[in-house]
């Protein structure tokens, strides 16, 4: 079992830049595949960014592709989430998730635990 908890949403002007956290509890994090993923009201949940076990290799969605950058820092069971150049259409509960599986996927029945999401509004 691993439970999540983020943190780190807020409110922030378009162009500026946030950065979310999500803390991970358990003694095998670092064997679990960690993604992000938001979900705009109204719309379904999608794919931002995912992350290797060993924090080498990364996956981006193509609208934060070049604006994200996820990280992870398994001696302290946290990934993380940088989000520059923030745009109005980012704005999005945040959720952290982990996959038992090898590849960096986007699907969301690729990942098995989630957290409870936080905020993220970016004004124009």
């Amino acid at each position: 079992q691993v439970q999540l908890v983020e943190s780190g949403g807020g409110v922030v002007q378009a162009g500026g830049s946030l950065r979310l956290s999500c803390a991970a509890s358990g003694r095998t994090f670092s064997s679990y595949v960690m993604g992000w993923f938001r979900q705009a009201p109204g719309k379904e949940r999608e794919f931002a960014a995912a992350i290797s076990w060993s924090g080498v290799s990364t996956n981006y969605a193509d609208s934060v592709k070049g604006r994200f950058t996820i990280s992870r820092d398994n001696a302290k069971n946290t990934v993380f989430l940088l989000m520059n150049s923030l745009k109005p259409e980012d704005t999005a509960v945040y959720y952290c998730a982990a996959s038992v599986r090898r590849q960096l996927g986007r699907g969301i029945s690729e990942y098995v635990y989630w957290g409870q999401g936080t905020q993220v509004t970016v004004s124009s």
